[in-house]
């Protein structure tokens, strides 16, 4: 009987323990032309090409990043950062997967915001 219980408590402990695991919060990305910053802290969002999931690329024609959460307002985004934050789910417009949420997800870091 004791061994059933103990086996159970485990089990529910598991459980619980995974289950919390894939609790994590959904964030946007947008890659932006990193040289484009405007006076209002804007960006202008470009083809998510020109990003590179793991670092920012620096090449004859500009300077590109992930920019996380934000508002997009038609080809400008605000109100984001360039700080790729940790422990949360990134995904672009398109639907790639930037960074995976929860237990073992990937860290990193950019520029300034």
């Amino acid at each position: 009987m004791v061994t059933l219980t103990g086996i159970g408590v485990v089990s529910l402990l598991l459980i619980g323990y995974c289950s919390a695991q894939e609790d994590y919060e959904e964030v946007g990305a947008e890659c932006v032309d990193l040289n484009s910053r405007q006076p209002d802290g804007t960006y202008a969002v470009v083809d998510e090409d020109h990003c590179d999931d793991d670092r920012h690329y620096y090449g004859s024609r500009g300077a590109y990043g992930w920019y996380y959460g934000g508002v997009r307002s038609g080809t400008h985004i605000r109100q984001g950062t360039t700080v790729r934050p940790s422990d949360v789910h990134i995904t672009s417009r398109k639907g790639t997967v930037i960074q995976r949420g929860g237990f073992g997800g990937r860290g990193g870091s950019g520029g300034g915001s």
